[in-house]
């Protein structure tokens, strides 16, 4: 298990569809901790910490996102501050 941290900002449909939602229970489902919040742009921005492995499974997953979700980007990018315990949406 390597420990590695993401940052991804999702584009599309991804407000009001419980998008941060589902990614929680996706990502507390892998193991990862971390946040998914709304973006005033309308983007979500998510961080995850956790084995680099399941980053990898989830990073797949957020281009699906829940059923209502229609994702038109997902941009992904190194986050190297401390990610609390848990996971978090806001």
């Amino acid at each position: 298990m390597s420990a590695a941290a993401a940052r991804f900002v999702v584009s599309g449909r991804v407000q009001g569809v419980f998008y941060r939602a589902a990614t929680r229970e996706r990502a507390q489902a892998l193991g990862l901790r971390g946040s998914a919040i709304n973006l005033p742009d309308g983007r979500v921005e998510v961080i995850v910490a956790g084995d680099a492995g399941a980053i990898e499974q989830l990073a797949r997953w957020l281009w699906q996102g829940p059923p209502q979700a229609k994702v038109d980007g997902v941009e992904r990018g190194e986050h190297a501050a401390p990610v609390g315990e848990g996971f978090v949406t806001g």
